[in-house]
């Protein structure tokens, strides 16, 4: 089939890399978001979509609004069969959506109904989930609710970040992909409308979503950590000052300490929460590099009773 595939960030690569690869299908396009300052110069660069696109000589379409009419345009005269989309990041328009005679076919980093929209992986790490996948699915007007061509699983390791999560979900994804444009081209698969059961959402996680609360037990505080992983990056104050935690563990032996309270020592550094502590592994103070918890509480000397969490970022 002769494809325009949709895509923007990193996690998007490995089924574009998969799709060019394949014998049976034409990556004619890409579709992607504009280019973005990045960087301390703000520098405009393009996505790592485009990026990708570009060394391999595929046509790179950055419409501002995927009803622009000159994208439309541009995408009807390329005809496309089919058109796979792997977090693009805009909502797509029925005028945009009639184009392809196949449609748009998304990649889904959820087993749906579950976790539709923006942020299925964090989610899933939040919420404690034992097993996730990926999904691929007819795009309609609605959120992540067309029907689904096929899914695959993953299971969530009990130290896994979102970040981690998701790099495996992108590789064995872009499989399921490949096999979903396969069987559209052969015509021996088609779409099964989801469950009205089990339906659960996934929105955007926000800087304030990834504060802290050590008032919560000590394994919602880690599922919290490793679900803002690598972004947006949970954080807490100390000192008036944004801490980010980069890496805790649940300590079940020390229950000991107050919510937030602080205990230092010479290897390690526990801080409380609503059941027993965690310790702190790794952290980044406002305007450092991530460090050891044990590094950073022996540089801030850490006073007996010091609690994170409490007050406002000055």
């Amino acid at each position: 089939m002769k494809l325009v595939f949709a895509g923007t960030p990193e996690v998007a690569v490995p089924a574009l890399d998969a799709l060019i690869a394949s014998e049976l299908h034409e990556v004619a396009a890409v579709v992607t978001r504009p280019d973005a300052p990045a960087g301390r110069g703000r520098r405009l660069v393009p996505s790592p979509v485009a990026e990708r696109a570009e060394e391999a000589g595929i046509e790179v379409l950055k419409p501002h609004r995927p009803r622009d009419e000159d994208f439309l345009a541009r995408l009807r005269e390329i005809g496309p069969d089919c058109c796979p989309v792997v977090a693009y990041g805009a909502l797509l328009p029925r005028v945009a959506l009639d184009v392809p005679v196949h449609g748009w076919v998304n990649l889904h980093f959820s087993l749906l109904p579950a976790w539709r929209g923006a942020a299925p992986v964090q989610h899933a790490v939040m919420a404690g989930d034992d097993i996730t996948g990926a999904a691929t699915f007819l795009i309609e007007e609605g959120l992540d609710s067309g029907p689904v061509y096929g899914t695959i699983t993953e299971q969530v390791r009990p130290t896994d970040t979102s970040g981690d999560l998701l790099t495996r979900l992108s590789l064995a994804g872009a499989g399921l992909l490949v096999a979903t444009m396969d069987g559209i081209e052969d015509g021996s698969l088609k779409p099964l409308p989801q469950p009205g059961e089990g339906i659960s959402l996934a929105p955007k996680v926000t800087v304030e979503d990834a504060r802290v609360d050590f008032d919560a037990p000590a394994l919602r505080v880690d599922r919290v950590v490793r679900g803002c992983t690598p972004a947006p990056g949970a954080w807490t104050v100390f000192r008036g000052e944004r801490l980010k935690l980069v890496q805790v563990t649940p300590a079940p032996d020390r229950t000991d300490l107050a919510p937030g309270e602080l205990a230092p020592g010479k290897q390690h550094v526990y801080a409380g929460t609503g059941s027993h502590a965690v310790e702190l592994l790794w952290v980044q103070a406002q305007g450092k590099k991530p460090m050891r918890g044990a590094d950073w509480a022996r540089g801030v000397r850490i006073a007996p009773g010091e609690r994170l969490g409490t007050g406002d970022v000055g």
